[in-house]
């Protein structure tokens, strides 16, 4: 790893778009902070409720090795419109992807299982073979990014859906991106990069192929 370069967000008066800089990569090798980019992730499948969805606060039926990418994939076009800009998408790919390989690295053992995520709303919604041409798209242009703490370290990148049409400022106070935020942003011209400088204050982007 080369080191890293922390991204400052220089927000100005613009109502409507942000003030921000072009971002930078920091080229790192094959692992950030001495992490390798996760091959599988462990999913625990949840029963389903009545009208047959997985049930968040339902027993888990087994736990499923899924790989890395496959499950990232179908889970963008659970949590994101396909339809939305491909800015929004970029974003919400980053953040899935970063949100994963966090809990890949913090697993949980509930009832005898040990898993990193489940496939509901605990964590994340993963529907098998619900990956679309955009949202496909979205992961191959972030493939070789990652977007960390400064240094390096792994995070959650967290999300919310927040308001529809809306900047969302309160989530930035928290860390925390809007999903229909990302949205307005991207209508507003601004890059997935940009959109999570907004959401994600003093984190860094590196390149990681």
């Amino acid at each position: 790893m080369n080191g890293s370069l922390k991204l400052t967000l220089a927000v100005g008066t613009c109502a409507a778009a942000l003030c921000l800089p072009s971002v930078p990569h920091v080229f790192a090798a094959q692992t950030i902070y001495n992490t390798s980019v996760p091959t599988v992730i462990r999913v625990a499948i949840r029963e389903n409720n009545p009208s047959g969805e997985p049930d968040p606060r339902g027993a888990i039926s087994y736990v499923q090795a899924v790989p890395y990418l496959d499950y990232c994939e179908d889970v963008l076009p659970n949590e994101w419109f396909p339809s939305w800009n491909p800015e929004s998408l970029k974003a919400g790919a980053m953040a899935i992807k970063m949100f994963a390989w966090y809990h890949h690295l913090h697993p949980v053992t509930i009832d005898g299982f040990t898993f990193d995520v489940d496939n509901t709303t605990n964590f994340q919604q993963f529907r098998y073979y619900s990956r679309q041409p955009t949202t496909n798209a979205a992961f191959a242009a972030i493939a070789g990014d990652a977007y960390t703490k400064p240094g390096g370290e792994i995070f959650e990148l967290n999300y919310r859906a927040g308001i529809r049409d809306n900047p969302n400022w309160q989530y930035r106070n928290a860390q925390k991106m809007a999903q229909w935020g990302s949205q307005y942003w991207a209508q507003q011209g601004q890059t997935y990069t940009q959109i999570l400088q907004f959401y994600y204050v003093n984190r860094s982007l590196y390149q990681i192929t």
